[in-house]
């Protein structure tokens, strides 16, 4: 087990068998020889792979890791390898403490996921999005208001989301896969919040819309139009623009994303797929948002990022009950004992560590 770890955290670390045998003060071949199963280091060659790699010595020593089934990258192509790697390592390492975190709980603490009943069995047409949409609005009981917490809402049904510091990439656009069955989904801690929902909602429309999309539908698009149809349903478009426009004043689309959530650019495309602003309208806004840089930086203040709590509430709930003491706890969160006596104690009002939570 020690060897599989070692093995991927120096990948996922960009570093060479040289690299880190220089870096811990040993030869490539011994460094080889861990990753084999031939040798294990001694206590103090631990230590300082531990911090050559940035990692507690617990990594090292956690039960089976998981394996992502089914993954998809939500990236560009140009994303360096080696930068997908560190990814899917602290994903990883992410999934790992929160699964032995819940493992720890007599009864599981979080629903298992499962798909809305009644939905369309053969989607042919992208109308047909709205009603799957609206179906599992209804089904989870959000009717047609803005949905301020959407991590609370997928993990309330099953879905495990995780942030990482992947901001400086905007090559990234998020991660989904399985772990046991278990739905997750990844986006970057730092984004705007209006790409963090919409990825997280596009990747809801996945998970409800596998198997049912006809042959000749664009599987992307047609989880683009759920992730719209999701975070401003029809019904409240409708109420807010109206049924017919001839154009929206910047300010109104501004005012929108503050209300729902949703990209002035996203609401532009909810406007021309429900008929209420041309697709010719919709272009030429395109094309000026194209021109002023507001593809990637809308004007005005970036919606909040989304918060995400479970973790540590579940943290805090086993130590409450005693299921774990404050040493494991702290492991769990990926911080120093003294570190985490001063949060449980309320003592810091900063945030914990960026790697300590692992959503």
């Amino acid at each position: 087990m020690f060897s599989i770890r070692l093995h991927r955290a120096r990948k996922a670390a960009g570093l060479s068998l040289r690299d880190l045998g220089e870096r811990v003060r040993v030869s490539h071949t011994a460094i080889k020889k861990y990753e084999d199963g031939i040798a294990m280091p001694s206590s103090d060659i631990l230590i300082r792979l531990s911090r050559a790699l940035n990692l507690r010595t617990e990594y090292f020593f956690r039960p089976e890791p998981v394996a992502l089934e089914g993954i998809e990258y939500r990236k560009c192509s140009s994303l360096p390898k080696k930068r997908l790697d560190a990814i899917t390592h602290e994903v990883i390492d992410q999934i790992e403490r929160r699964i032995e975190l819940e493992n720890l709980f007599p009864q599981p603490p979080v629903n298992a996921f499962t798909t809305v009943a009644g939905l369309d069995s053969s989607i042919t047409a992208m109308d047909q999005i709205e009603e799957v949409a609206e179906r599992v609005r209804e089904a989870w009981e959000l009717g047609f208001d803005p949905i301020p917490d959407l991590i609370d809402v997928l993990e309330t049904h099953g879905i495990r989301v995780f942030m990482i510091d992947a901001d400086a990439d905007n090559k990234f656009d998020g991660l989904a896969a399985r772990v046991a069955g278990m739905p997750i989904v990844v986006v970057g801690r730092h984004w705007p919040g209006d790409r963090q929902r919409f990825t997280l909602a596009h990747e809801l429309g996945h998970l409800m819309l596998e198997g049912r999309l006809s042959d000749d539908q664009n599987e992307e698009m047609a989880c683009d139009r759920f992730a719209g149809a999701f975070l401003f349903p029809r019904a409240s478009v409708l109420q807010e623009m109206g049924e017919h426009r001839n154009a929206i004043e910047l300010k109104e689309l501004g005012l929108l994303k503050e209300e729902f959530g949703l990209s002035m650019s996203g609401i532009l495309y909810r406007a021309r797929d429900l008929g209420i602003i041309s697709p010719v309208y919709r272009d030429e806004q395109a094309k000026l948002f194209r021109i002023k840089g507001w593809r990637f930086k809308e004007p005005g203040r970036d919606y909040p990022t989304e918060k995400a709590h479970i973790f540590e509430q579940l943290v805090f709930h086993a130590l409450a009950e005693e299921y774990i003491g404050e040493s494991k706890a702290a492991e769990l969160m990926n911080m120093s004992l003294i570190q985490f006596r001063r949060v449980r104690a309320m003592e810091s009002t900063e945030e914990p560590p960026r790697a300590a939570v692992n959503q």
